[in-house]
Formats: C-alpha cells, sequence, structure tokens
C-alpha cells in the first residue's frame, strides 16, 4: 500500500532529486531484504509456533495491531512533515501517554453517566490539545521536538496518574461492545477499523496537495519556504493530526480493555519501531502510510511470535531496539550518499 510521493505534481513543491545509480541498489536491497526478512520471520513462526496460522490467532493480531496502528501512523505524519532527523525533525514522543489520558478521559466520563458520543469527544478533545500544545512548544517557543515531546509526555503521564488515580477504570457500553467484537470469520472489528484508518490517512497524505506539501517541508525545508509555503502552519498541522490520533487511540484501547489502564507509556518503543521501520518499504526510504502499516503488521506477528514460543517479554524489547538501530544507520547512510 505504499505510495511513491511524486513532487512534481505540485507547482510550489521542488522537483524530486534523482537517487546515484548505487544509492539506488542500495535502497532496493534495503527495501526487498525488509520484505524478504519479514517472509522470512512469518515462515519460522509458521513452522515452530503453534496456531500461527489460525484464523483466530492472525485476526487477534490484527485486533492488537490496531491501536499501535494508528499512534504510528500519527507519527507518520510528524516524520513527513518534520523530516526524517529524529534529532532535529519530526518526533512526537507523548503518542503513548496521550493515546493513556485520552482513554482515562473516556473512561470517566463514562463512568460519570455521559454517553458514548460525550465521551468520545471528550477523549478526541484531548488528544487534540496536546497535539496544540507540542505544536505551540515546537513552532512558536522555537523548542527541539524531540525534547518539546518528551517533556509534554512527562507531563500528560502525570495528569492520567492523577485523573485515575493510578488505577484501573472500567468503562462498558454498547457501542464499545461494537468496537471489541469480531465478525464470523473472528477478524476483529478493530481490524477493519486500522485498515479503513489506513486508507483515509493514505489518501490524504500521498495523494493529496496538503500531503505532497507535507512532505515537500520535511526534505526540502529551504526550497519550500523559497517556495512560499506555510512551514510552521504546516508542521503545527502535522502534531495536531498527531495529537488527533492519539485520542483515537484512546478511544479503541478502551474498547479493546474494557476500560483505561495504566502503563500506555510501554507502547511508544513499539510505535516509534513501526513508523521508522515504515520507511524502508518506500523506494525512496521516506516514510509513507502504507509502509507504516507493513511494519505495523511486521511488529505485531513478531510479538506474536514470541509470546507463542514463550520467549521473554525483554528478548521483543531488543529486538526493536534493534531495528531501530538497524533502520536509522542504514537510512543516515544511504541519505549521506545523495548529496
Amino acid at each position: 500500500m505504499s505510495a511513491d510521493v511524486q513532487f512534481a505534481s505540485l507547482p510550489e513543491a521542488p522537483a524530486r532529486r534523482s537517487l546515484p545509480s548505487g544509492s539506488k541498489l542500495a535502497a532496493a536491497t534495503l527495501r526487498f531484504g525488509s520484505l524478504l526478512a519479514f517472509l522470512s520471520i512469518l515462515v519460522i513462526f509458521a513452522l515452530t509456533a503453534p496456531y500461527f496460522l489460525t484464523v483466530g490467532n492472525i485476526g487477534n493480531v490484527l485486533g492488537q495491531s490496531a491501536i499501535s496502528g494508528v499512534l504510528a501512523i500519527g507519527l507518520t505524519i510528524v516524520l513527513i512533515a518534520g523530516g526524517s532527523n529524529v534529532v532535529t525533525g519530526g518526533i512526537d514522543l507523548s503518542l503513548a501517554a496521550n493515546m493513556g489520558l485520552s482513554a482515562a478521559v473516556y473512561a470517566t466520563l463514562i463512568q460519570l453517566g455521559f454517553n458514548d458520543l460525550t465521551a468520545g469527544a471528550g477523549a478526541l478533545a484531548t488528544g487534540l490539545a496536546i497535539g496544540a500544545v507540542n505544536a505551540l512548544a515546537i513552532v512558536l517557543a522555537g523548542i527541539v521536538p524531540l525534547l518539546a515531546t518528551l517533556a509534554v509526555m512527562n507531563v500528560v503521564a502525570g495528569l492520567e496518574l492523577v485523573l485515575t488515580q493510578n488505577t484501573v477504570l472500567p468503562a462498558a457500553t454498547d457501542f464499545l461492545t461494537i468496537l471489541s467484537a469480531s465478525d464470523g470469520f473472528g477478524i476483529p472489528i478493530l481490524a477493519y477499523i486500522l485498515i479503513g484508518f489506513t486508507i483515509i490517512a493514505a489518501a490524504i497524505v500521498q495523494y493529496t496537495p496538503l500531503g505532497l506539501r507535507l512532505y515537500a517541508v520535511g526534505e526540502f525545508p529551504e526550497a519550500a519556504r523559497a517556495a512560499g509555503l506555510p512551514l510552521k502552519k504546516l508542521v503545527a498541522g502535522a502534531f495536531v493530526a498527531s495529537g488527533l490520533c492519539g485520542g483515537i487511540a484512546g478511544i479503541l484501547s478502551v474498547s479493546y480493555l474494557s476500560g483505561s489502564t495504566t502503563g500506555s507509556g510501554e507502547m511508544l518503543l513499539p510505535v516509534v519501531v513501526m513508523a521508522l521501520l515504515g520507511s524502508v518499504f518506500s523506494r525512496r526510504l521516506v516514510p509513507t502510510i502504507g509502509g507504516t502499516l507493513i511494519s505495523t503488521l511486521f511488529v505485531g506477528f513478531l510479538i506474536n511470535g514470541f509470546q507463542l514460543l514463550n520467549l521473554p517479554s525483554t528478548l521483543v524489547s531488543g529486538v526493536q531496539g534493534l531495528l531501530i538501530l538497524i533502520v536509522v544507520s542504514a537510512t543516515t547512510l544511504l541519505r549521506k550518499r545523495e548529496i
């Protein structure tokens, strides 16, 4: 589902650069090597892990991946608009905490007797507010995104603990029951939500002038500024969109867990892995929504396979950290060869 960005279709955006032949070969090797590794791991798990290829297990992985996938798409939007340099460019470390607080707001409103519409609006407003704070800190105050979102992450995590008193807030409504249900084939409704959300996000980011402008700002900021693009507004909008994704993920989390639970920060590492790994599934090694979906499924099946084989969770975290190191190192080296 990944799409290659054609900057030539946007008048204000600069023409896309052509990679040197050596870089093209290296990029192709990284891309197809990643796909081959993905397929190889699936085959290994299919042969060694019990019930790995059953419909029920595949549906379970899809359902579990819906929440992290929505968060990873939000982070991908930030990476596109802010640039691939995670230190000075696009990064949003507050996404997992955003989801936790949004879920807590939703569950709290349900417990107070409000309906799902009001609770959902509260969760989405919470996510948007967190995204807006990130945008203000980065665009107006000029704080580096890494530090700004790290600070917001800690503030938001603290607010979640205050709201929930570090306890589980159960929530049960007809709407949440529908979201957590499965179809006749055992595929969770959350899986369909992930696919639908991905299609909508990809259509906006990959195939509209707005999306192409986000790519132009992220990859060619000086040229985009010279072309008259509103850099600050586009970057701020990306962080607000990311915040909205956190709010949506919060609602999905409440439906999946039947309430608001603590420990949302543990999802940060997998989400970062999914967003960064998604770039290797693009021909030009740039973040794409479709690539993020593929990497989300890859990480989901990887974690699931480890669980079925009774491997320790610490090993999963180690593999995820290794994936980040490999992807960032490989893409950085390849981009240096373009200069």
